[in-house]
């Protein structure tokens, strides 16, 4: 096959992975309405979580997880190792297309096929996608995203920060630390562009953020309320 060919295939195969609408779907199926008639309208996890509960939530999330790992996953299993253009990165041509493949995917999520080129906001299926790819990164942003969800009850902060650690994250561990990151000058600048990527996704949410009228999760406020309880 003509390896620009496959290379496409690969693209347009992680983008519809990447646009299944989890929510949409599991709100339809059990029980029986639109998500995006709910709630803040998004077809996200955090919108799951307010709409169909916790259970539903969390499915919907690790199912949003697993459609950025599939994509990866797929073209590591699918893809041999001809490109269709000369490969100018420290990565190996497989590590790229994974990085490609990723990218379409969450993409997908962002912009479903199935649900008029709208989704989530690529949260979920960004961190399937890096915990294939940069994984001591994803660990790091994901206590980065607690704390801060945990202090301020703001899921859409604790995304957005978290988002811009990866990158940063990266950066310090090569740069100050030393650490060894096979294809640093490549991976950095990927990260920098999905957190670019993510923060455009919430520009609505950064808006309401700096008018004080986000919706803010109280359950999930545990440092207030232990402050509370002492």
């Amino acid at each position: 096959m003509d390896p620009l060919l496959r290379l496409i295939i690969v693209i347009v195969q992680s983008y519809l992975i990447g646009s299944i609408p989890t929510a949409l779907i599991i709100s339809k199926k059990f029980f029986g309405f639109d998500i995006r008639s709910k709630g803040s309208g998004n077809m996200g996890s955090t919108n799951a979580f307010r709409v169909l509960g916790w259970k539903w939530g969390i499915v919907v999330q690790l199912a949003d997880i697993a459609k950025g790992l599939v994509a990866v996953l797929l073209v590591a299993y699918f893809f041999d190792s001809q490109m269709p253009f000369e490969n100018r990165t420290p990565f190996e041509d497989a590590t790229v297309v994974k990085i490609i493949a990723g990218f379409a995917a969450v993409m997908g999520h962002i912009w479903s096929v199935f649900a008029g080129f709208k989704g989530g906001k690529g949260i979920n299926t960004s961190v399937g996608m890096l915990i294939a790819l940069a994984p001591v990164e994803v660990a790091i942003a994901a206590g980065v995203f607690a704390l801060l969800v945990f202090a301020s009850g703001y899921v859409s902060l604790g995304s957005i920060i978290a988002a811009m650690s990866v990158p940063g994250t990266m950066a310090i561990r090569y740069n100050l630390f030393g650490v060894q990151i096979n294809g640093y000058h490549t991976l950095v600048y990927f990260c920098i562009a999905l957190a670019v990527l993510v923060i455009y996704a919430h520009r609505a949410n950064i808006k309401r953020l700096l008018a004080g009228t986000e919706n803010r999760f109280q359950k999930l406020q545990l440092f207030r309320r232990l402050r509370h309880h002492h």
